[in-house]
């Protein structure tokens, strides 16, 4: 997996690429801690690159959103390929996250 991160407006973008599994998702969850304990309260993950994601990755981002959440920021998905949106779907998740289609629809 890679994480990149970018600045969109208001919003930080964390890039991912690859796979998210139990073989990598602690080097995103120690990302999105340091950028909310940074003081980033809006944050927009682009999943386009992002061919698969394990149940360690969901909670990841779960962890994520309520943190961010608890900070009164703003924690957004988008770009999800449609086998990942079928995960986010089968988990419940997409009631759970705010999806967006596009980047620029998260960021706005």
């Amino acid at each position: 997996m890679e994480v990149t991160d970018t600045k969109k407006g208001d919003y930080l973008v964390i890039n991912l690429s690859g796979r998210l599994d139990t073989s990598n998702y602690g080097e995103l969850e120690k990302k999105l801690i340091g950028f909310i304990e940074a003081g980033d309260k809006k944050i927009a993950v682009d999943c386009s690159g992002l061919v698969y994601i394990s149940s360690s990755g969901l909670r990841v981002l779960l962890m994520a959103l309520k943190k961010i959440t608890a900070a009164g920021g703003k924690f957004h998905l988008c770009c999800l390929q449609d086998n990942i949106r079928e995960i986010f779907e089968i988990a419940g998740f997409t009631s759970i996250f705010r999806v967006f289609d596009t980047l620029d629809e998260a960021t706005a």
